[in-house]
Order: structure tokens, then sequence, then C-alpha cells
């Protein structure tokens, strides 16, 4: 199964994630490309729309093979992919200073929007357009679980099995469209895929708060 695009796959999970309609739900995106998505369905479950920031430790002369996420307290998940790519201990310090430091630029960008939006007590359901190693949404529902919602919701439109089976420990509720056994990367399972400027981000944020 293949989406047409982020959109539509929104609206699907919007759809599968109904029961939390009148719970004013906080839906956090993990920037950039979930942030279109969240807007969706944050508007068809009439709940409140935020980031959740973290991002990916790549691994050595392989940027886009996530060896672990960070998040912006600096505390970091490394998967076992680390010892597999060849990433050494002073490798992985060095990538999560550059990370980290990239993350308080993003943050830079967002924080003149408003006061992030404080997820205790609350159901808090954190969006990503897919999950390939799922490193980037452990860091980010465990950033959130340190902040004792009420309820932890993950929500992705694709992810491989063995993937959905160990992010679903760190989620109260799981929700996925889609788990095919042959994944190479999230982008296949899309017809359009384009990449989601800061410039975009920041847009749809500012809506949620004139």
């Amino acid at each position: 199964m293949r989406f047409r695009d982020r959109e539509q796959a929104a609206a699907r999970l919007a759809s599968r994630l109904a029961s939390y309609h009148g719970q004013h739900p906080l839906v956090l995106a993990i920037p950039r490309g979930a942030v279109p998505m969240a807007e969706i369905i944050a508007h068809e479950l009439e709940g409140e729309l935020d980031v959740v920031l973290v991002r990916k430790l790549g691994a050595p002369f392989q940027p886009e093979l996530a060896i672990g996420a960070i998040d912006e307290s600096g505390w970091a998940y490394i998967s076992d992919v680390a010892r597999l790519a060849g990433a050494s201990a002073e490798y992985i310090e060095q990538e999560k200073r550059t990370q980290l430091e990239l993350l308080h630029q993003r943050r830079q960008r967002y924080s003149g929007l408003a006061a992030s939006a404080d997820p205790a007590g609350r159901v808090v359901i954190v969006v990503d357009d897919g999950l390939a190693t799922g490193a980037t949404m452990i860091a980010a529902l465990r950033a959130i679980r340190t902040k004792q919602p009420a309820k932890l919701v993950c929500a992705v439109p694709v992810a491989p099995p063995d993937t959905l089976e160990q992010v679903s420990t760190y989620a109260d509720d799981m929700v996925c469209l889609e788990t095919p056994l042959n994944f190479s990367a999230v982008g296949q399972f899309y017809e359009h895929f384009p990449q989601v400027s800061d410039e975009e981000v920041i847009e749809i944020l500012e809506k949620q708060h004139r």
C-alpha cells in the first residue's frame, strides 16, 4: 500500500485516532515532515498542535542511516546499529554534540512562536511520517514520557514490523496503518514525498497561535 501524500496518510491516521476526539489531545510532530500531518490530525481531533524536537544520529560515512537519536536535554538513544556501522564511542559523542547544537538552533527558530505546550496530565499523540529504525520516535517518546502525560500515543502511517514492536514498548497506544515486510525507506511508501522546509513548519505553527 502506498499513500498518495502526507495529507492522505494524515487523514487516515486521524480516522484511526477518532477515539481521542473530545479529549483535546496534544498532537506533537517530529519536524519537519510530520508537521503538516500533525496539523491535519490536530484539526480533526480538535486538539492542540506543537512539535517535539529530536535529531537522528547518523552513522559514519552514512549520515542517512540512524544509529540513534538525541533529544533537547542531551539524552540519547543508541541502537544496535551503531556497533554494526562501526561507530566508535568517540564518534558517537561528537555526533551527539553536533546534533544537539542543531537542535538548539532549530528551537531558536521555532521558539518565537509561543511557549511549548505542557504534556503533563494530557493525552499526547506523537506523529511522524513513518518509522525506519525507530530511533527518533523512541527519543521523542522518552522525552515526552518524562513530562508525565496521562496517555502517550505513537501514530505513524508505516513502519516495518520489527521496528513497530520495539517502539511500541515506549508508548501506551500504537497506531500504525501499514506494516510492510519489504522496507528500505519511508519515502518508498508515498507517491509524493517532498521535503518540508523550516519556513513551512514556522508558518503552520504560527497559525496555531494567531
